[in-house]
């Protein structure tokens, strides 16, 4: 018990005592660190936002925003972390919070500390790049070349790294101004210094308090063998899900098994028949590690919660629990994706793997065909990809939210005939499906106004939606009707686009 600790700004802080489920959040507050707030304890909020030092692929260090709410305390052991304590005080302002004050970016403030920390995230994104300026094709008018658009600032600044924060009473016009007029961090900037040095390592954890057990293994070996004797053990990656299962329902696990950092978890192969991906990676490193090779994908991340829980959540997560509303699945299946299931043989070390269609995965509600005693090691997508794709996501808020429908699609037309289809659902039954009798009716058939209505109304009709406070039946089905319809005029929009 007296080696766990975690290094909080800068200081060693033992976790002796703790219980076996507190949060970093409740940690955090018990120890005096009362910054960060809670606001919601399932991680739409932001209010509790801190920074994790995280490994970079070039063996560097990057500053993450997570939510403190969802992170299991002991998932810190051995970690680095920094609070909005840690980055400045009344007397000594971080560059970030002294510009939230100049541009009145704060009022109640309670919401401030995870703003503070998810815009110190960004600020210190190595590769935020502000846009430069060119002229016109005369020599006139400056143009600016970059990421200058409606989600970035002139100073490279990505809005998504605060779409995780909420405000209720400042208004977000001024917090974003505020972003916009940050600079570069000083060269003598202890934090900026940092990220040249490796983050640290995993550290095994095994702790015991009031009968509840927390244990980080270092290995997959390990974790197999010990997910094969103790069937009754949680396995916890990212925590975006288990995380507010205990805050909210008050859900409490005798063992928790923590395998996010795996490291034969945690690859990422790409190759000419197919794309490998770990399922203990975050969301936010696929998407980086990717950098838009898999374009439904790509339309995915952006969609799929917020830069907070992208950051810890993980695609093994999101397909273990199994969830009919999981964003990833829909994408997934239209991909025409596999799931690579891990175990240790009885009696003995080692790992067996087989691959099962994801298609095939879900059995019923939160049911899926993996056994008590196997982990997702990872998921293939087999290449090549189609040609054209598209993911919508019909949602109250357009961003760190939960769909009400989620559809994927992944069509190849050749010489205006649609020759391969594979479509992906979620929110309008018990499981994450395949619509394929819509897929039926596209293939072989032309792709012209009248294919697609007569589609759409088969895919109005799959799967058997369900009324419930985010959509009714009627709203879900009448989203699966117009989906097609959308995809097509988008393809048409395209191809004048190209022709022009």
């Amino acid at each position: 018990m007296n080696d766990i600790v975690v290094n909080v700004n800068g200081q060693r802080r033992p976790l002796s005592g703790t219980a076996a489920h507190a949060t970093a959040l409740d940690w955090l507050r018990d120890t005096g660190l009362s910054g960060s707030k809670e606001g919601c304890a399932e991680g739409e909020c932001g209010a509790c936002a801190m920074l994790l030092a995280t490994p970079t692929p070039e063996g560097g260090t990057a500053w993450t925003p997570v939510n403190a709410c969802l992170v299991p305390v002991y998932a810190l052991n051995g970690q680095e972390i920094v609070t909005a304590e840690g980055l400045g005080g009344p007397d000594s302002l971080h560059p970030v919070q002294e510009k939230l004050a100049e541009a009145g970016g704060s009022q109640c403030g309670y919401c401030t500390p995870g703003f503070v920390c998810s815009m110190a995230g960004e600020y210190y994104r190595e590769d935020r790049v502000a846009p430069h300026e060119v002229s016109d094709a005369d020599g006139d008018c400056p143009v600016h070349e970059g990421e200058h658009d409606g989600e970035h600032g002139p100073n490279g600044f990505d809005l998504h790294a605060l779409s995780g924060n909420l405000c209720r009473c400042t208004g977000y016009r001024p917090i974003r101004d505020a972003a916009y007029t940050l600079g570069e961090p000083e060269r003598s900037d202890p934090l900026r210094q940092r990220l040249a040095d490796p983050a640290p390592a995993a550290v095994r954890t095994d702790v015991e308090v009031g009968g509840s057990r927390f244990l980080r293994p270092v290995t997959l070996d390990e974790t197999l063998r010990i997910v094969r004797d103790e069937p009754e053990a949680q396995l916890v990656a990212g925590s975006t899900d288990w995380g507010v299962e205990v805050n909210i329902r008050g859900r409490r696990a005798p063992f928790v098994v923590a395998v996010e950092q795996l490291e034969e978890l945690r690859t990422l192969r790409v190759a000419d028949d197919e794309i490998e991906i770990g399922a203990a990676l975050s969301l936010s490193e696929v998407e980086k590690l990717l950098d838009g090779t898999v374009p439904l994908l790509a339309q995915l991340f952006p969609q799929f919660a917020s830069r907070l829980i992208r950051n810890r959540g993980t695609l093994g997560g999101n397909l273990g629990t199994g969830s009919p509303i999981g964003d990833a699945p829909p994408a997934l299946l239209a991909l025409g994706a596999r799931l690579v299931l891990v175990s240790a043989p009885p009696g003995g070390s080692g790992i067996v793997e087989r691959e099962v269609e994801l298609s095939e995965y879900f059995t019923g509600y939160r049911q899926t065909v993996r056994r008590p005693d196997e982990l997702i090691r990872a998921i293939r997508i087999p290449r090549p990809l189609a040609a054209v794709t598209a993911f919508h996501k019909i949602a109250k808020r357009r961003f760190d939210d939960i769909s009400s429908v989620a559809i994927a699609f992944a069509l190849d037309i050749d010489g205006g005939v649609v020759t391969a289809a594979k479509i992906g659902l979620g929110g309008v039954a018990a499981t994450p499906l395949r619509a394929r009798a819509t897929e039926e009716a596209l293939i072989g058939q032309p792709w012209n106004v009248a294919t697609v209505r007569a589609a759409s109304e088969v895919l109005g009709s799959e799967g058997t939606p369900m009324s419930d406070h985010r959509a009714s039946a009627d709203y879900r089905a009448l989203m699966l009707n117009t989906a097609l319809l959308k995809l097509y005029s988008a393809t048409v929009i395209e191809s004048k686009e190209v022709s022009a």
